[in-house]
């Protein structure tokens, strides 16, 4: 059950394509945009596009491509946050590895449709360890060595991960001339700033809506989301299909961001007992949900200001769905989605009140 093809990107990817055939692909590089828009894939994708020798490539065919699509070739290693394991200062990097290949095995099991990492989980030192002490080895199949570390910014996020962040500094400083290292995020500020500064970073945009609408109409992703609108699915997706892999019911999702609206103009009773009922910590995943589809809304409102031709709504919309984003990225760090709610009710009452 290999990954799903790539959908969208096609100018960057056609960028990148061009730098790797005329070798000036930086050999540590970044790729950055908003979550859920197929970093990972596109990241892998061009592992492929490195590693595979065939015109073309990636052809798909080939026994490199076989192997990269299943998610087991040598040379190329997908590393991204995971549960920490117990006794985590002792594992060795043989019980390392294999918790790698479990889980990405796991990832390939699905397609390569997953929910989006949250708080909890991180990349530790054991699996920087890991990467640095592969990274020397010679190639096993191909001519080179790929590494993509996906949500890099949980290199950070966990206390004492920062040892694992620091581990890769020698290896983006000093590159070797056979590997080449792929991070993906999409919380840049979270990186370390001697992380930033040692990479080319890329800038990723959300998938055009008939991208979306294509990555939908995959029979693997119809099955994965069960019955549903397509267009719903468009609007919500917001460019960002990822968003949909995982999320609880739309529909109490749905209810839950207008009822955050809704809150931010009533009275501040309301806003507070709106603030309570998102739940504890516990429940981080789809208060992540409920702040996208908030997002969605806000978006809507603000395209109908403009057709209505109200530029101070329009404005006023436009500002909500900037401090929304930012409450986001708070609550990646995984606070108390009530504590959040709290402070974003407050925010959003002044602007939208």
């Amino acid at each position: 059950m290999p990954l799903l093809e790539i959908y969208g990107h096609e100018a960057l990817r056609e960028r990148l394509s061009d730098q790797v055939t005329r070798g000036v692909l930086p050999a540590s590089l970044l790729l950055q945009g908003p979550p859920g828009i197929g970093k990972q894939q596109l990241a892998l994708w061009l592992g492929r596009r490195l590693i595979c020798a065939e015109p073309g490539s990636p052809c798909g065919k080939c026994r490199d491509c076989e192997y990269m699509a299943n998610g087991n070739h040598p040379d190329l290693r997908w590393y991204f946050p995971r549960a920490k394991l117990k006794d985590s200062n002792d594992i060795s990097t043989e019980e390392a590895a294999r918790e790698r290949d479990d889980a990405v095995a796991e990832r390939i099991g699905t397609n390569g449709l997953y929910p989006r990492a949250d708080g909890s989980v991180a990349i530790y030192a054991y699996h920087a360890r890991l990467l640095v002490a592969d990274a020397v080895r010679t190639p096993a199949l191909a001519k080179r060595k790929v590494y993509v570390i996906g949500d890099a910014e949980r290199l950070v996020s966990q206390a004492g991960a920062e040892v694992a962040a620091n581990a890769l500094l020698k290896l983006l400083e000093e590159p070797l001339p056979d590997t080449t290292l792929i991070l993906t995020t999409s919380e840049p500020g979270a990186l370390l700033p001697t992380i930033r500064s040692r990479v080319v970073t890329f800038r990723v945009a959300p998938l055009r809506d008939d991208d979306v609408r294509a990555f939908l109409a995959n029979p693997a992703v119809a099955t994965a989301l069960g019955a549903g609108r397509t267009e719903d699915r468009v609007r919500r997706a917001g460019g960002a299909p990822g968003r949909l892999i995982g999320a609880t019911d739309a529909d109490a999702i749905a209810e839950r961001a207008r009822g955050l609206l809704d809150a931010a103009t009533g009275t501040r009773d309301v806003a507070l007992r709106t603030a309570f009922i998102q739940g504890s910590s516990k429940s981080r995943g789809g208060f992540m949900d409920v702040l996208d589809a908030v997002t969605v809304l806000l978006h809507e409102r603000t395209q109908s200001a403009v057709l209505d031709g109200n530029a101070s709504r329009a404005s006023a919309h436009a500002r909500a769905t900037r401090v929304v984003e930012e409450a986001k990225q708070i609550a990646d760090g995984n606070v108390n989605p009530q504590l959040i709610s709290a402070q974003l009710l407050t925010q959003l009452r002044e602007i939208l009140a």
